[in-house]
């Protein structure tokens, strides 16, 4: 019984630094600038990436982004953005403003 009380208060510990992390993350990751976007999308390649996928991506480095039809719209600093999966070009997509 006493193992039992011990590992519920264990997971409920884990779990309130899990939250507080993931609080944390998203106050930092506040992002809103070109050059820190052009970054994101320069880290890496994946030549299948839909605009679905893009959009996703996106969202979750909180960006405002939604699928259209063939490119992401992307809502920086005042501006709306045009991304469109670029496939086998580096990065992910290419920009337009």
């Amino acid at each position: 019984m006493v193992q039992v009380i011990n590992s519920r208060i264990w997971v409920s510990g884990i779990i309130q630094i899990v939250i507080l992390i993931g609080l944390l993350h998203a106050a930092s990751a506040s992002s809103s600038d070109l050059s820190e976007l052009r970054g994101y999308i320069s880290s890496f390649d994946d030549p299948k990436m839909t605009v679905q996928d893009l959009a996703f991506y996106l969202v979750t480095h909180n960006y405002d982004a939604a699928p259209r039809d063939g490119y992401v719209e992307l809502k920086l600093d005042g501006e709306t953005c045009r991304l469109v999966p670029n496939g086998d070009a580096p990065g992910l997509c290419d920009i337009s403003t």
